[in-house]
């Protein structure tokens, strides 16, 4: 098959050269415009070579001259191909005219017409042995030399006949040589093409990833797209993509951007400059794309791949598919954030209505104690008020029985700290870092902490301590909101406490401290509708008005205030003391029957002869109620006792009567 595709092409060939204007008529119009030009000239040597070692090849085993033959560049000087039969000891390292003289070459490029030079017209001794005939080579249609065979013969072998028999041969070459540049020129346009076509499947390709990058709105799902994508157009890469931002994905291939690692450097120096990085070592081509939004860079993706794999065109498509991923990253990460904002918004309002739907103290804390530990997904809450009269910070709300009723000094752990610094906190582990003893972390074995001052106007007035046992488990975002929580939580309790201390106003006599009439009555009211029994006692201070003429008003202020303060240590919690009026006191005590009360009055009436100065005396009236009694209300209890008072006085006081 070689030697019939040989035989053709001489065939061919010839045929061309009787008629050399039939190739171009074969041509294609388009390639019949290409042209060698003069500025071609010195770029074509190689073209020349090529054309002139097919034709070689192609002529072999054929009669031919039988001296060494060339072809010769324009400028003369450059042999770009040689021929020399075995039988010629003919061997020219150059056919330049300043190292042979003049030859049937130069003149033939002199005069553009094939040329016939004898032995004896050769100046250098090593030509006079031959004549030398050469032929130029003429473009196709501009006519001026690009080239010329040359070949030397035995001296006075040279005919005319072989002077035609080159000029043969050199439209042969030429026809080897244009077929060498219309393969390259079409080489280069099928390559051209193919880039082209390359290039618009990579747009088509990125048009499509950038598409589905948009429709993504889920930080997670750009992510997927994004190393999916790499992994179809490049099945040999190995991709992965290291992010800044606190977010945890379930891909393996999404890492931390951790710089101290020692294969991280090119990476590192992506993400700061934000400027794509390329290394080659080692046959691995390494590229490192700074994942770039409008607010800064979020990461990097880093491909690795063999290093013949990537080229401009590969690097190029890769920096717009990052700069895509970037802003499609920067738009998802923005809507999840506008999404928690939402939410925290909608949380926040609903817990600051919770919050100040009750005014109660307690409530209030234990509430808050139970939404923070389900907000913040966390194992442990304490929550402390800070006690301005103790100095002291106490533990008003916890789910750690160990810290119920605890006080804290304000210098103690992160309640200090918090103290002097007025800062939130935030401590990934506690047992790999503990810059102060806590016995909330001590005491539950945890390791995260979140934590935050309750601040009003400026002052600390409690603390709010969340842990969890796991490490690194709160994240800054965590942090940012329970800041803001921590203030309307530090609003509504020092509302509560506002209203609680209101409330004690006014239920409570400011001089002596115990209750009103008025709450006394109320809670009788209520015990009567859920106890079996009760009793009261009322309290006369004798000769009041006397005490005041003698030692004055505040003298007698301070009697009411010695004899309060007896009746209060006189008394079990749930008994209940009030200023009746005047001078008059009154205590209610729940479940006591007849003879347990007289022994709390005869009591409450010895302390006071005797530790009361100036010293007095206190009469007491005693009454009771039981669930069989046909009457029970609150007036007829007092009722009751206010006759057994007013027996009392009439008996010469300082005495008891039971009503």
């Amino acid at each position: 098959m070689v030697l019939k595709r040989k035989m053709q092409q001489h065939h061919e060939t010839q045929d061309n050269t009787e008629n050399p204007s039939r190739t171009r008529r074969q041509l294609p119009h388009w390639l019949q415009k290409q042209e060698l030009t003069e500025a071609d000239l010195p770029y074509i040597h190689d073209l020349l070579a090529s054309g002139f070692a097919e034709w070689l090849e192609e002529v072999e085993g054929f009669p031919w001259l039988g001296g060494p033959m060339a072809l010769l560049h324009p400028d003369g000087t450059n042999v770009v191909a040689n021929r020399v039969p075995e039988e010629s000891e003919a061997d020219l390292p150059s056919w330049s005219e300043e190292a042979i003289g003049p030859t049937a070459a130069s003149r033939a490029l002199d005069t553009c017409r094939p040329t016939l030079m004898r032995a004896e017209e050769h100046r250098v001794a090593k030509l006079k042995e031959y004549d030398s005939i050469a032929v130029p080579i003429f473009t196709r249609t501009t006519g001026f030399p690009c080239a010329v065979v040359a070949c030397l013969l035995p001296a006075g072998a040279a005919q005319a006949g072989d002077l035609k028999l080159l000029q043969a041969a050199a439209l042969h070459i030429r026809s080897c040589i244009y077929r060498d540049f219309e393969n390259l020129f079409v080489g280069g346009l099928l390559r051209e093409r193919k880039l082209s076509k390359k290039e618009e499947a990579r747009r088509n390709i990125l048009f499509g990833v950038m598409r589905r990058l948009n429709d993504h709105i889920d930080v997670e799902n750009v992510l997927s797209e994004v190393l999916d994508s790499l992994e179809q157009l490049y099945p040999i890469c190995k991709a992965d993509l290291f992010l800044s931002q606190d977010y945890t994905s379930p891909n393996e291939k999404v890492r931390p951007l951790a710089f101290h690692l020692n294969d991280m450097d090119l990476c590192k120096a992506a993400f700061l400059d934000g400027k794509i990085r390329e290394e080659l070592s080692a046959g691995r081509h390494r590229i490192a794309l700074p994942l770039s939004g409008k607010q800064g860079v979020y990461g990097v993706l880093r491909l690795v791949m063999p290093e013949s794999q990537f080229d401009e065109a590969d690097i190029s498509f890769l920096t717009m598919l990052a700069g895509a991923a970037g802003a499609a990253f920067e738009k998802a990460k923005l809507h999840e954030q506008a999404n928690v904002l939402v939410g925290e918004l909608r949380l926040i309002n609903e817990l600051t209505h919770r919050l100040n739907s009750s005014l109660k103290l307690s409530e209030t804390m234990q509430f808050a104690s139970a939404e923070l530990m389900a907000i913040f997904k966390s194992d442990f809450c304490c929550i402390l008020q800070f006690d301005k009269a103790l100095q002291q910070f106490m533990v008003m709300s916890s789910n750690v029985a160990e810290m119920i009723g605890d006080a804290y000094s304000k210098e103690y752990g992160f309640c200090g700290v918090m103290w002097s610094t007025k800062e939130p906190i935030i401590l990934s582990d506690y047992c790999s870092a503990t810059p102060v003893a806590s016995k909330l972390m001590d005491v539950t074995l945890s390791r995260s902490l979140l934590a935050s001052p309750l601040l009003l106007n400026g002052e600390v007035i409690g603390a709010v301590m969340i842990a969890k046992r796991e490490p690194n488990h709160f994240s800054y975002d965590n942090y940012k909101l329970l800041q803001v929580l921590s203030a309307h939580l530090g609003l509504a309790i020092s509302n509560a406490t506002l209203h609680a201390e209101v409330r004690r106003m006014v239920i409570t006599d400011n001089l002596t401290g115990l209750y009103a009439r008025h709450y006394l009555n109320e809670r009788i009211g209520r015990k009567q509708l859920r106890d079996s029994s009760g009793s009261l006692i009322v309290v006369d201070i004798d000769h009041f008005k006397k005490i005041n003429d003698t030692y004055g008003h505040q003298v007698g202020d301070d009697i009411l205030i010695q004899v309060s303060q007896i009746i209060r240590t006189s008394i079990r919690d749930s008994d209940i003391a009030a200023r009746w009026g005047g001078e008059e006191l009154a205590i209610y005590l729940p479940l006591l029957s007849l003879e347990q009360t007289e022994r709390v009055a005869e009591r409450i009436r010895q302390r006071v002869e005797t530790e009361t100065n100036p010293q007095v005396t206190v009469s007491c009236g005693i009454s009771e109620w039981r669930l069989q009694d046909d009457k029970i209300s609150v007036e007829a209890l007092f009722y009751k006792a206010d006759m057994a008072l007013y027996e009392a006085k009439h008996h010469g006081r300082n005495c008891i009567v039971v009503g």
